[in-house]
């Protein structure tokens, strides 16, 4: 049998192929690694203040995750450093009341 016939549609369907490959590639697989802060975070004096500093944090472009801590007074936040830093966090919850620092040594990848 002669396949002679079909190599010319053999550069086209390798092309759609990878193609196909490249959409299904998520987007997120080119992203930098997610990093994480800790944050020390003042004035929490009820549970509902932890509710204000995750929203808070979350309305910041590039936060992933945030997590709150009312009884440690932290917050835990995966975010995405090309598109945010701990400053940006800090100034976040400092805007909805609730003044907060950089934990030393806490930020990691």
């Amino acid at each position: 049998m002669d396949f002679g016939y079909f190599l010319p549609l053999k550069g086209i369907y390798m092309r759609n192929s990878f193609a196909a490959f490249l959409i299904c590639i998520p987007v997120s697989a080119f992203a930098a690694t997610p990093q994480t802060a800790v944050l020390d975070v003042q004035n929490m004096t009820c549970s509902l203040c932890s509710t204000t500093i995750h929203k808070a944090l979350e309305k910041v472009p590039g936060v992933i995750e945030a997590r709150v801590d009312y009884d440690h007074k932290t917050a835990t936040v995966k975010y995405d450093a090309d598109k945010t830093n701990p400053s940006a966090l800090v100034k976040a919850t400092t805007n909805a009341g609730f003044p907060s620092t950089v934990h030393s040594g806490a930020q990691k990848q």
